[in-house]
């Protein structure tokens, strides 16, 4: 698990998706989270939105994302809970062309060591979707930043070794 050195950094474009009935974009801490690390790490943001938690809304503003020539990552933080109006996984799932077990897998055994057991209440989850990479994660800026630095910010890199999702897409 490297990264090379002297290779270049591929920039991917990158969409980002709050879910949330509350927040707005002076309180959408975990969107502003992403969309740093997106730009700190040399990738392009073509857009960021903010939905309520409305399953048709989300799967129809993803479906649009995912038809896009433009954009190659999409990031969704929030909806992934087990509250009634949580439905970001049912939006996203029947758009996956494939679904990237690892990344929930992954993403709750790394918040494990850092809240305990309370993170199988997370629904995490990734797929590949008309050559679009898609990850889910909680809404909490906590858990952004977890699947962030533990999981997405290596597999976007076209340099990390010995294989990264950025690779794949540009192949694709």
């Amino acid at each position: 698990m490297t990264t090379s050195a002297t290779a270049q950094l591929v920039p991917l474009n990158i969409a980002i998706l709050t879910v949330s009935d509350t927040r707005d974009e002076l309180t959408d801490s975990s969107g502003a989270y992403l969309k740093t690390q997106v730009l700190a790490e040399g990738h392009h943001l073509v857009e960021k939105k903010i939905l309520k938690d409305e399953l048709y809304q989300i799967r129809a503003l993803v479906a649009h994302w995912i038809a896009s020539e433009e954009i190659e990552v999409v990031l969704i933080t929030g909806g992934t809970g087990f509250a009634a109006r949580d439905s970001t996984p049912e939006a996203v799932r029947p758009l996956f062309d494939k679904t990237i077990e690892g990344f929930g897998e992954v993403f709750r055994q790394v918040s494990y060591q850092e809240i305990g057991n309370s993170t199988i209440q997370s629904r995490a989850v990734a797929g590949l979707a008309n050559g679009t990479l898609i990850f889910c994660m909680p809404g909490s800026s906590g858990a952004c930043k977890t699947a962030w630095t533990h999981i997405i910010k290596d597999q976007l890199d076209s340099r990390h070794k010995p294989c990264n999702y950025a690779a794949l897409l540009k192949a694709l």
